[in-house]
């Protein structure tokens, strides 16, 4: 009996949709399967706003795939209608030689993307709302800005359905195995069989890829909105750029420009710091004062009107790998028919539409024309226990 599917995606969330309208638009048989309903606040794809930017400071080897999803950007918006990005600037500040400002830097010129870099000065005359000390400089990215998380899930979503993709929600999956040519998938629901899996299980990787010998970490990170002294006026995003900072301890925050309204206040948070392991199970989903205190106190030496008042305060998941690179590849353990993708927090939603694509075609074709050999979960298999 031939699998009812061609691919099964598990997990809707930013990868898993995208992968699914990728899938369906090429024109195979999908059925996607997603433990919440769509665009859910119980992962790692909410909270209104996520940065975007090409002068990539994690390594220069993500730039291509940032062209490519800024294309995709655009197309994405063009097929549905809806608004996912908005490229207000960006601005990546601190000492000159800090991870941010140098390794911004070091992809720009790399890859000759148009940037700038201006003094503190010349940030506090363009940007009131920065301050930065006088030996801080930034490197300013007028392609830089942000995107609609919830907004992109819903796209992608309309997409695999317009497409005929069908999609299945408040459905978990609770195991899968291989199944003669191809995978069977266990639900409370139902079994079903496909030629190919696609898992992009965010926070629960360390549950469903247990196998593939990569150590995720899942960590609690807060989101916070604050309503500015003086009011949000000047974070408008024709005034205010996304930014992230870095300060000579090393601790980055990153911020956005004010988009919901002048009572929705601006948003900002710490990168990477004061992550609390979790699961999805166990996290804590209260923000307390002693939390918000830190931020506040960090964002008073930056930011001249903020911290401001307190609007609302809201967690979230990242998953995160050792040296906080992807993984992106076809099973190690079931190459012929399983491909995964996690590990993405901190820096993945950027990239949910080109790596939607790949995942179609490593699904399909096993290989893809993206550079994608530094995501290999192979790079851990050798590392220390």
């Amino acid at each position: 009996m031939a699998p009812a599917y061609d691919v099964i995606v598990l997990g809707l969330g930013g990868m898993g949709s995208a992968a699914a309208a990728h899938l369906a638009a090429r024109g195979v048989r999908v059925l996607g399967l997603e433990r919440f309903g769509p665009v859910h606040r119980h992962g790692s794809s909410h909270g209104g706003s996520r940065v975007t930017r090409q002068s990539y400071f994690e390594d220069p080897a993500y730039v291509p795939l940032l062209l490519r999803a800024y294309e995709l950007y655009e197309q994405v918006e063009r097929d549905t209608g809806r608004d996912i990005a908005l490229l207000c600037g960006g601005v990546m500040l601190g000492p000159p030689d800090s991870r941010t400002v140098a390794g911004a830097r070091r992809s720009a010129d790399q890859w000759g993307l148009p940037h700038e870099i201006l003094d503190a000065r010349e940030i506090r005359r363009r940007f009131p709302t920065l301050t930065p000390a006088d030996e801080e400089i930034g490197l300013y990215e007028a392609r830089a800005g942000l995107l609609r998380p919830e907004a992109t899930v819903a796209a992608h979503l309309q997409l695999a359905t317009r497409h005929g993709a069908e999609l299945h929600f408040q459905e978990p999956v609770t195991r899968w195995e291989p199944y003669r040519d191809g995978v069977r998938v266990h639900t409370p629901d139902d079994t079903y069989t496909a030629g190919h899996l696609v898992i992009c299980p965010g926070a629960w990787a360390p549950r469903l890829l247990a196998d593939i010998g990569v150590p995720i970490r899942i960590e609690r990170q807060i989101m916070y909105w604050f309503q500015p002294h003086g009011g949000t006026g000047p974070y408008h995003p024709d005034r205010h750029p996304i930014y992230v900072w870095e300060n000579t301890a090393g601790t980055q925050v990153y911020g956005f420009p004010a988009i919901d309204g002048p009572d929705g206040g601006a948003k900002v948070a710490f990168f990477r710091q004061n992550g609390t392991p979790c699961t999805p199970e166990t996290i804590d989903r209260t923000v307390h004062d002693h939390e918000v205190e830190t931020i506040a106190g960090r964002l008073a030496t930056s930011l001249p009107t903020l911290p401001g008042r307190l609007i609302k305060a809201v967690t979230c998941m990242y998953s995160t790998t050792p040296d906080e690179h992807f993984v992106i590849a076809r099973h190690p353990a079931h190459p012929g028919h399983t491909t995964v993708a996690c590990g993405f927090s901190g820096h993945g939603f950027k990239f949910v539409t080109v790596v939607g694509e790949i995942l179609a075609d490593l699904a399909l074709d096993g290989t893809t024309r993206h550079p994608i050999s530094l995501f290999d979960p192979g790079r851990f298999a050798h590392a220390p226990a």
